[in-house]
């Protein structure tokens, strides 16, 4: 009998989306093949400790939101000879855990999607779902992903970058760049986040320096783009040669909502309502899962992706928006449901994941690490 493929299901993490990731991962766990995989629950909690629980403890909870058991051995990670990664108690004392085939980040947000963790997995020789460190880093920039977007030929709508170092001697200057170049209404956001955290939709010049202060609470680099009177359009992508887009979806934020904002996405009930598929007419559909690809091309992505757009209601152009390497995988959540509509059922696109991650780590093992005659 061939044995079950261990696959170490990471959930949590420092970020702002720790909660989001909790019930991204509880999902995962429940739909993840039995018949093929052993998943090991490992968590970061909100202080940066890594740990490994016991999977009947973690299932046992029955919650819609894995727990983080307090006193379940904290682990470091060390790469093995045989292309399995490790997963070592810090306690000498503490008993041994078997090594895992496989990490698969169900974690979202900064130090967890952005390449930091993507480095950490690299360094301890892990196959891993998703994208690799450059892929992770430059989708999860909004600014370097909407520059390589427009050197890819995407179409990006216009908006200013602001560094605090720059913002903060002379807050006046971001506010006359953004009237000289944008009209209201305007969108200001963090770089380095998601989930909509931090984004603030400016209806007055006036209320712009208190949107910039909130959004650098979260990064030191800050959007003002401009506002487009548009529809949110959805794609999800799966890598493979070549990759595949779904079918589209559209977002319509709630009556209580000006946009689909973290409020809308993961407090209010009636926050948002989808179109699945979008009402796109063929030619649309077609456009914007070809640009969907495009940019998971021209970012690096691995994995898998789900890239949004805006889609104009004056001109009918479409805008790259932006790209999330690690989205939210909840069984209701965007990505998955795509997937779905598209043909591929929750349970068979986690093990395709996984399967992707294990042939790009094979892929990678094979390159040569130095220069031989």
């Amino acid at each position: 009998m061939n044995r079950k493929t261990r696959v170490a299901v990471l959930y949590g993490g420092k970020s702002g989306e720790h909660e989001v990731s909790l019930k991204s991962a509880a999902s995962v766990l429940r739909y993840l093949d039995r018949e093929r995989f052993e998943p090991v629950p490992v968590s970061i909690d909100k202080d940066g400790r890594w740990q490994c629980h016991d999977l009947r403890r973690i299932e046992a909870a029955n919650t819609e939101s894995l727990p983080i058991p307090a006193d379940s051995p904290a682990i470091r990670l060390e790469p093995q000879a045989d292309g399995r990664t490790a997963i070592l108690p810090s306690d000498a004392d503490a008993a041994a855990i078997a090594p895992v085939d496989v990490v698969f980040p169900v974690i979202h947000g900064p130090l967890c999607e952005d390449g930091s963790l993507q480095g950490l997995l690299e360094l301890a020789g892990a196959a891993y779902v998703g994208s690799g460190v450059l892929g992770s880093a430059v989708s999860m920039h909004k600014d370097i992903a909407k520059r390589l977007a427009a050197l890819a030929g995407l179409p990006v709508a216009p908006y200013f970058a602001v560094a605090r170092r720059d913002y903060r001697p002379d807050p006046a200057a971001a506010t006359e760049a953004a009237r000289a170049g944008l009209t209201l209404p305007v969108f200001v956001k963090p770089c380095n986040m998601g989930s909509s955290v931090g984004v603030h939709k400016v209806k007055r010049w006036e209320d712009l320096d208190a949107a910039l202060a909130d959004a650098f609470q979260y990064d030191l680099k800050v959007l003002i783009e401009q506002g487009i009177d548009a529809r949110e359009i959805e794609v999800a992508v799966l890598d493979g040669e070549p990759p595949v887009a779904s079918v589209a979806s559209e977002l319509n934020a709630g009556p209580q909502h000006e946009f689909y904002s973290y409020e809308a996405k993961y407090i209010d009930q009636d926050g948002a309502s989808v179109d699945l598929p979008a009402k796109l007419d063929a030619a649309q559909m077609a456009r914007v899962r070809q640009l969907a690809i495009d940019a998971f091309v021209a970012l690096d992505c691995s994995g898998l992706a789900r890239v949004d757009f805006f889609l104009d209601r004056q001109s009918g152009a479409f805008y790259f928006n932006e790209i999330n390497t690690l989205p939210g995988f909840t069984a209701i959540s965007m990505y998955p449901k795509m997937m779905e509509a598209s043909g591929m059922p929750y349970p068979a696109l986690l093990t395709r994941l996984v399967e992707l991650a294990q042939e790009r780590h094979a892929e990678r093992a094979g390159l040569r690490t130095s220069y031989e005659a």
